[in-house]
């Protein structure tokens, strides 16, 4: 059951002479093709185990009302294997180092394998983009940034690695969003407190009258209220999040409650930590991978056929309590969901004479939707540390392939991190009404109080 590597020939670092240059209007012309609107490949794999793309899920199941967790379209689907630490090395070349590793910590951790789906779809509007920044888009010449694209993903037919992070950090994921959401971090025995987060997105980048000059180099703005416990409530995150975050690093302010003041928050980046994650994840965690891209280099190493979270319905389901899902140690890995999907593999070392609370990372990112779907993270001495996965849904309503649950799990703490729990929260709203000025430092003095 071997899955080699696509592109093996490919394996290079950001920076080689190719970089620069978008693809002809020959290669373009693949995305009407041999390729999806989004630069993945439309055939499925030899032996049938990954299907050909179809479009994806472009109309909801019957019932649905907006507003509704969205019912699992795939929950008639029977389980074809499941994975366990007794005959893991049976699938190891379809599985992360992360989660090979997590098999071996834990014995009760399964990975429970399904048919795959090839559910992810954008709205057309966001098709035409992409066909536009395919023959455009270039990387700046330093890498932290790029021109001639607005709208959709810069580079469908990638060339290296720093070209597909850049994909994950503007896919579709919405315009204007708001979310709530809760975030635990249990102990080794099972004990939690929920931290309850309302969150507003305006996908600036994506709005369907942007333009590369009005961006004003801003991809996406972001505010986040804590909700719950007490302790925390009223504290008020703010972000304006730059394309060339070393050019002009990302804008960004607290509210506190206890200060009644607005402050500016530099240290919102990088590796710093996570809101009120009890260290278990660092701020360019949040969304798997996100902010400046300066401090790594990136190497693409290929594309694989690997066993990866998706599909998550079931862990999405309105009819769950938190409580079945937070287990000791890691979540119910029976409500997780996994299924053979082609990813492409990012390889991110610290560059020379630069730190990192994470040395070296390894992303897994969906071909599909341009997500992120898993990360291994290497502590100094070259040791699996950390594993995260962004167990994914298509929003049906919105047309957006979007994670419903991420979990950071750290190996050496035996702890680990589950944020987006939204199970006894309201559904996500993709027709909010806000502007950018709902995200201006002024809007957010006259919000915070208490």
């Amino acid at each position: 059951m071997s899955s080699p590597l696509h592109l093996a020939a490919a394996c290079f670092v950001w920076s080689s002479a190719a970089a620069f240059a978008a693809v002809s209007a020959t290669e373009a012309a693949r995305l009407d093709a041999d390729l999806t609107p989004l630069g993945a490949e439309r055939a499925g794999n030899a032996d049938g185990s990954i299907p050909a793309w179809t479009g994806g899920i472009t109309t909801p199941p019957a019932g649905y009302q907006v507003g509704d967790h969205h019912p699992d379209p795939y929950a008639g689907d029977i389980p074809l294997y499941t994975i366990t630490a007794a005959n893991c090395a049976s699938y190891q070349d379809r599985l992360t180092a992360g989660h090979l590793a997590l098999l071996r910590a834990y014995p009760d951790y399964k990975l429970i394998v399904y048919p795959t789906h090839r559910s992810a779809s954008n709205p057309p509007r966001i098709y035409d983009a992409v066909r536009r920044n395919a023959t455009t888009a270039n990387l700046t010449e330093n890498g932290n940034a790029f021109t001639g694209a607005i709208v959709g993903i810069p580079f469908p037919i990638p060339r290296n690695g720093l070209e597909v992070i850049w994909n994950h950090l503007t896919r579709y994921r919405g315009v204007a969003v708001i979310r709530h959401i809760s975030q635990a971090a249990p102990t080794p025995g099972g004990a939690y407190t929920l931290v309850d987060f309302d969150d507003e997105f305006l996908f600036n980048y994506c709005r369907p009258d942007a333009t590369a000059a009005g961006l004003a180099n801003t991809l996406i703005y972001f505010k986040q209220t804590v909700a719950a416990p007490a302790r925390l409530a009223g504290t008020i995150l703010l972000a304006h999040e730059t394309m060339d975050q070393v050019k002009e690093p990302r804008r960004a302010w607290i509210y506190n409650t206890g200060q009644r003041r607005v402050r500016r928050a530099p240290n919102i980046a990088y590796d710093n930590p996570g809101t009120a994650a009890d260290g278990l994840r660092t701020i360019d965690q949040f969304d798997m991978f996100n902010g400046a891209t300066d401090r790594y280099d990136w190497t693409l190493v290929g594309k694989r056929e690997m066993i990866v979270p998706y599909n998550a319905y079931r862990l999405h389901s309105g009819q769950l309590k938190n409580a079945d899902i937070l287990h000791p140690l890691h979540i119910n890995q029976e409500l997780a969901r996994y299924e053979l999907h082609r990813v492409w593999v990012v390889d991110a070392k610290v560059k020379p004479g630069v730190s990192h609370l994470y040395p070296h990372r390894t992303f897994y990112i969906d071909e599909d939707s341009w997500q992120v779907l898993v990360v291994d993270q290497y502590n100094s001495r070259g040791e699996m540390w950390r594993v995260s996965e962004a167990h994914c849904i298509n929003y049906y309503d919105a047309l957006s392939f979007w994670s419903t649950l991420e979990v950071h799990t750290d190996l050496a703490a035996r702890r680990y991190l589950a944020l987006g729990l939204d199970n006894e929260r309201p559904m996500y709203n993709f027709s909010a009404k806000l502007t950018p000025a709902d995200f201006s430092p002024e809007a957010l003095r006259r919000e915070g109080v208490r």
